[in-house]
């Protein structure tokens, strides 16, 4: 049974469809499955942002077969680890937790990078194109890190 890792973020069309799509390059397909999701409905069907579609081509990836979803509790029984993109992502996934195993499931991504920090990845959806680059390269840095513990962990 593979490991299974869910990044969440607001709409689930920028910052955690590339979350997403840069994780699972890093991880063996055989071992490790990661997913998306949103804690807001917007988007729900929807493919990721083209502005996250062209930084992810750019970078050799491929997320436009994506689709928006939003978070459900259920994810916390679905999923082993669950990283939200910031601050207020972390206390909307933490306020639907029921038990503290789930509580315990759900991590700010950046801390992986900034241990203890609480530092949030930018929201690039209504700044400029360059946002997206940025937080590309912020999402790229902590898939690293996180990409090597979950495989120590789980070889």
């Amino acid at each position: 049974m593979p490991v299974k890792v869910l990044m969440v973020c607001l709409g689930n069309i920028c910052r955690s469809p590339l979350a997403e799509g840069i994780l699972a390059s890093k991880l063996p397909q055989d071992k490790f499955t990661v997913d998306s999701a949103g804690t807001g409905s917007w988007h729900i069907g929807h493919a990721p942002d083209k502005r996250s579609i062209d930084v992810a081509q750019k970078n050799g990836l491929c997320i436009d077969g994506q689709k928006g979803r939003q978070f459900q509790t259920s994810d916390f029984d679905e999923f082993d680890y669950i990283y939200v993109m910031d601050n207020s992502n972390y206390r909307d996934v933490i306020h639907l937790a029921k038990t503290s195993e789930h509580k315990n499931k759900v991590h700010l991504i950046l801390n992986e990078l900034f241990p203890d920090e609480n530092v949030d990845v930018p929201d690039p959806y209504y700044g400029s194109t360059n946002g997206f680059d940025t937080v590309y390269q912020m999402l790229d840095e902590v898939a690293d890190i996180i990409a090597q513990k979950l495989i120590e962990k789980h070889s």
